[in-house]
């Protein structure tokens, strides 16, 4: 994704005082470290979301003998900022991580897949979720205003019906939440809080289950499961296989070998 860095390091280095360009957001895998701030002297352990701001000085000495390892994304000021913007509405900008050490398990479990979906090849990334991911990490990472953002995902059922159908439509379509917030005029932060109040999905986990109805629909007509697989939107036989058995419990082979 452009603007974005990602790093990944397992190491008993002690890093002197420096500062980086970027924001960065990342979690730690194993061991625990002591870094100085801009909050003062802190302390991560495995599992912690950690965080950093530009030109924020800080440093990092591990806590003990076996180092520690982690993962890190840097994002250039300018994606932050435009994301701020979907979260708190005329603040362009004012964006700033306020907790240089996050314990929230539920944040920790975004950024796995988050870090994931930044670093697979391009034609196995999921823009929709990586999208997804990145606004939800940043939303609570950068503690956006509830009152501030969800209210008009509150009051428009009928925008979000729209990006529903947007979805219906095309399954198979690649599609972002931009594409979602155009089609509604609410903006990204909105459809993705909004979507999920009304359907109890992720605009994202939305689209999977739409895209595995079809491919069902697909297999039952008797078309071999690659094409199947290509025709739906899935980035290989595999992820389809994959998200076929979550929903149905059985593979798309069972399925047309019972047809």
């Amino acid at each position: 994704m452009r603007g974005v860095e990602a790093v990944a390091a397992d190491s008993g280095h002690a890093f002197p005082r420096h500062t980086h360009g970027q924001f960065g957001i990342g979690i730690v895998d194993r061991g625990a470290q002591r870094s100085f701030s801009g909050r003062g002297t802190v302390e991560a352990g495995a599992g912690d979301v950690i965080t950093v701001n530009p030109f924020e000085v800080h440093d990092g000495t591990p806590i003990g003998d076996a180092g520690r390892a982690w993962r890190m994304l840097y994002l250039d000021p300018g994606v932050v900022a435009e994301l701020a913007t979907d979260l708190r509405p005329g603040l362009w900008g004012d964006a700033e991580f306020d907790r240089p050490v996050i314990h929230d398990a539920d944040l920790a479990a975004r950024m796995r897949p988050l870090f994931a979906q930044m670093t697979v090849p391009a034609a196995q990334s999921d823009a929709l979720l990586r999208e997804q991911l990145l606004l939800s990490v940043l939303a609570d990472a950068l503690h956006a205003s509830n009152d501030r953002t969800n209210h008009h995902a509150d009051a428009a059922p009928d925008a979000i019906q729209l990006a529903r159908t947007r979805i219906d439509d095309d399954p198979a379509a690649a599609i972002s939440l931009l594409d979602l917030a155009h089609e509604t005029g609410l903006s990204r932060f909105q459809v993705l809080r909004g979507f999920a109040r009304v359907t109890g999905l992720t605009p994202h986990a939305y689209q999977v289950q739409r895209r595995v109805a079809l491919a069902r629909r697909l297999i039952a007509q008797g078309q071999p499961l690659a094409e199947v697989a290509a025709a739906c939107g899935f980035a290989d036989q595999s992820h389809m296989t994959r998200q076929f058995v979550r929903k149905y419990g059985v593979s798309p082979g069972m399925v047309a070998a019972a047809r």
